[in-house]
């Protein structure tokens, strides 16, 4: 259902809020949880009115806040783990393309049966864009998500790779920066608390030094840390994460890592002294993002060097401070792989293709929606077919592009059918819980992290 306009909106909710220019006071949690949550986050999603969402968004976060679920930076939990004070635990942070509230629920569920709070939501630039999910919209159903199944506590919401694009740069280093720039404050302002800055697109692997062939990566990523610690709520400090070699590339060494550490920190130093510096740092160790496709579909095997994220995330630890390295794309290795981070000491996993695969691929997924999505990718993404590549190749590559577009196609899908598909995504969810060691942790995220409550303001579309 979607709402005509404010008026409509505030009408058809309030015997479960009460909104008003002081604020937003919850009524009927019961009715909240039952009915108004699920329409919120619809028309958050797909009303056509700029005031009624941002009304949305801001009635979602401030009841979060009402109850207890707070958009919150992972921190502190990384400074413990740079510390010693806890080991062998890897954060799965998750991406989400399409059936996102839904999905979402699907974590949080996980998150509640196995009384975890160290996972994330992310979403990545260039997911913003063919997703049709812009940072305050991924924030709000995220949170609604939560409000729908009865979680409390700190939510890591993240920008995953805010990535510069190397010929802009090379054009106008400075435009480029500052396009950067603006989607950070967007991202923070929607409760982005945590960012990784993927400025590993400008190294220079023709330099004659290791040095000169992460500095232009070193010094952005200080430049943008900066920028970032400017921009954070008063009493908060952002999980800041920085990236080395792009995934898909030759593999991190750590002499990389050590010389694009020491040049970070100088140029951070030339910020302020005193400025907090990133918590943790990507490298390649032999994956790609969404897997290597072979012409029958199929992925092909990886060779992924769980020696070098030890390494690196030992070095990470003991001479920096850090949490330790990040594994991406990873959601598409075999079962048998991922017990293996929490013992190499990877901080954090990135999760996005595999969770696709689920949805676009379960039984449960009409047939004739499917196919009028691919049927749209065959016609509107043409220019990413690469001569040689079969359709199988193409699809698998491009399908996630169908999610924007077939944004109220998905949402719209039967109820009966988005809880089918949820449930297999919860058993994935699961398993990778339980092999990454990212169950019972409760205790642990309360001990470090002390999520608090910021407030946001009554939008200009209501006083209006």
């Amino acid at each position: 259902m979607l709402y005509r306009d404010v008026t409509d909106l505030l009408g058809k909710t309030k015997d479960t809020v009460r909104v008003s220019a002081e604020g937003v006071r919850l009524e009927d949690k019961a009715k909240l949880k039952a009915k108004t949550i699920d329409e919120l986050v619809y028309n958050l999603c797909l009303n056509e009115s700029r005031a009624v969402k941002d009304i949305v968004f801001w009635i979602i976060w401030e009841l979060a806040g009402e109850l207890g679920i707070y958009p919150s930076s992972i921190q502190e939990l990384y400074e413990a783990k740079g510390k010693g004070k806890y080991s062998q635990i890897t954060v799965p942070a998750v991406n989400i393309r399409g059936l996102t509230y839904d999905v979402a629920r699907a974590l949080v569920r996980t998150a509640l049966k196995l009384k975890s709070l160290s996972f994330i939501f992310e979403i990545a630039k260039s997911e913003i864009g063919y997703t049709l999910q812009r940072p305050a919209e991924y924030t709000a159903v995220c949170l609604g998500a939560a409000i729908k199944e009865g979680f409390a506590g700190p939510l890591f919401i993240m920008g995953d790779h805010f990535q510069l694009k190397s010929k802009d740069y090379a054009r106008d280093p400075d435009k480029e920066v500052e396009t950067l720039k603006e989607l950070i404050s967007e991202a923070v302002s929607a409760g982005f608390y945590n960012i990784d800055i993927d400025s590993s697109t400008l190294v220079d692997l023709s330099q004659d030094t290791i040095d000169k062939q992460q500095r232009e990566n070193y010094d952005v990523a200080a430049k943008l840390t900066a920028f970032i610690r400017e921009i954070q709520p008063q009493g908060l400090t952002i999980s800041v994460g920085g990236e080395i070699g792009e995934v898909g590339g030759k593999n991190t060494t750590p002499e990389e890592f050590h010389a694009f550490m020491q040049g970070f920190r100088k140029q951070l130093d030339k910020y302020g002294a005193a400025l907090t510096g990133i918590s943790k740092i990507s490298i390649q160790t032999g994956t790609s993002h969404g897997g290597v496709v072979l012409p029958d579909g199929s992925i092909a095997e990886v060779n992924l060097d769980f020696e070098v994220l030890k390494a690196i995330s030992r070095i990470a630890q003991g001479h920096y401070g850090l949490s330790g390295t990040v594994q991406h794309g990873a959601s598409t290795l075999p079962d048998d792989a991922f017990h293996h981070f929490p013992e190499a000491e990877t901080a954090e996993v990135h999760l996005a293709t595999g969770f696709q695969n689920i949805i676009y691929e379960s039984r449960h997924f009409p047939r004739e929606l499917r196919k009028k999505i691919y049927a749209w990718l065959d016609e509107n993404c043409a220019a990413d077919r690469k001569e040689g590549m079969s359709d199988e190749q193409f699809i698998y590559k491009t399908r996630k592009k169908g999610f924007g577009p077939h944004k109220k196609e998905i949402m719209d899908l039967p109820q009966g059918v988005r809880e089918n598909i949820g449930r297999e995504l919860e058993e994935k969810f699961a398993f990778l819980f339980q092999k990454l060691n990212a169950a019972d942790t409760e205790a642990l995220v309360n001990r470090y992290v002390k999520p608090a409550r910021i407030k946001k303001a009554c939008p200009e579309a209501f006083l209006v």
